[in-house]
């Protein structure tokens, strides 16, 4: 590995110090139990009663955002003020519904509780709530954490190996005025591939499984149309999963019934600014933070032959958003490492064992706390597709 990022250890919080450093070969990598007996055992186990108070808490929160909104914006008479009203509301509700993603997110990684029935039905009403397939992201997601950096069987963000047809399409296009590497770097270029990314790619994950690997299915033969985590027969699902795909139509059902009669009781204006435009904001968030904590210069990606779980898991970064990451977004952005390592481990307790773990990894972690949305803008400019390293065979790094 060509670079890493090495994080000194403070006396507070965890805050990493950028160090890049030269390796001739990528360093051994320790196993999982010996990453597992670093971290306190307290951490492992989850408390039903505080996770319930984050529900609780987040539902308040969005609940009094609500309740402010249609209590007070549609009396703000001057039309601009009013709409830097609702601005201001969709993008506050939006960084809220992150939280209740996550905490769905920690039912489904059984962080939430011990209790997987509780898991189940809170995690069930939460990403319902916010029009997300719970089981069927449930299932997909744990094999993207149990593939992770494949490039054959990882189910999410899987690079490409060569250009994207957009910026091939263009080259072939402009071929006599710019060559293939100035279209690459173009920002107008850039910016249309983040438009698509942010606004449109979560939708276009659930319903056609993209970017995952070539062999992330349960089914390899379906065809484009069958991979879709709403489909109880999609090509992504085994068919013992089919009833719970079912089962999380069924919540989205319900929420899309609760929204047309909301537009009935109010106006359909009314609701989108109240549910849909937070929820283009929840989706940007999720699809970002995926996207960084995945995408780095640093960080490699795997042949099957080179894949090792540890070295999947740790082909990740953690990355800093102040304080609506650790508090809002339940540190999700902060200790997605160790997420990756134990994902049992409830989010309240990933700090200590992030801590825990950096002296054992050493250079083996990585960390970036620059500027979150810069880092989204350079990022999707400089890894764009990865190339088999000479120097390191069944590797894969980023092409520069």
């Amino acid at each position: 590995m060509s670079t890493v990022t090495q994080v000194e250890e403070p006396a507070a919080r965890a805050r990493s110090v950028k160090v890049t450093l030269k390796a001739d070969k990528q360093p051994a990598l320790p196993d999982i139990n010996t990453i597992r007996k670093a971290i306190p055992a307290h951490c492992f186990k989850p408390s039903t009663l505080r996770s319930l108070s984050y529900v609780a808490r987040d539902l308040a929160m969005a609940g009094a955002l609500v309740w402010a909104a249609l209590t007070y914006i549609p009396s703000i008479e001057n039309p601009a003020c009013r709409t830097l009203a609702w601005l201001t509301y969709g993008f506050t509700q939006g960084l809220v519904g992150v939280g209740i993603w996550i905490l769905a997110h920690e039912c489904g990684h059984g962080a939430f509780s011990v209790h997987r029935h509780l898991n189940d039905f809170v995690g069930w009403v939460l990403h319902s709530a916010l029009l997300v397939p719970f089981f069927s992201w449930k299932f997909s997601h744990a094999r993207h954490h149990r593939f992770t950096g494949h490039m054959q069987k990882d189910m999410a963000f899987v690079p490409r190996t060569t250009p994207s047809y957009f910026v091939r399409s263009l080259a072939g296009s402009l071929g006599s005025f710019l060559d293939l590497e100035v279209l690459e770097d173009a920002p107008l270029v850039n910016l249309i591939r983040l438009l698509g990314q942010q606004l449109g790619g979560w939708q276009v994950y659930m319903l056609f499984n993209a970017t995952s690997g070539e062999t992330s299915m349960q089914n390899l033969g379906a065809k484009w149309w069958r991979r879709s985590h709403f489909d109880p027969f999609s090509g992504v699902f085994r068919p013992q999963e089919a009833l719970y795909i079912l089962i999380s139509d069924l919540g989205l059902a319900l929420v899309a019934a609760g929204l047309y009669y909301g537009a009935q009781a109010l106006d359909w204006q009314t609701v989108f600014l109240l549910y849909g435009v937070p929820y283009f904001w929840v989706n940007h968030w999720l699809v970002a933070i995926t996207y960084l904590h995945h995408t780095h210069q640093d960080l490699p990606h795997y042949d099957g032959e080179r894949w090792t779980f540890v070295a999947g898991a740790l082909a990740t970064v953690d990355r800093d958003f102040g304080f609506v990451g650790r508090h809002v977004f339940h540190g999700i952005i902060d200790t997605h490492v160790v997420h990756h390592l134990f994902s049992r481990i409830p989010f309240y307790h990933a700090e200590e064992a992030t801590r825990a773990i950096k002296p054992l990894l050493g250079d083996l972690y990585h960390s970036d706390d620059r500027s979150f949305m810069g880092q989204l803008w350079d990022t999707s400019r400089s890894c764009q597709y990865v190339e088999n390293d000479p120097t390191n065979p069944g590797v894969l790094k980023w092409a520069q």
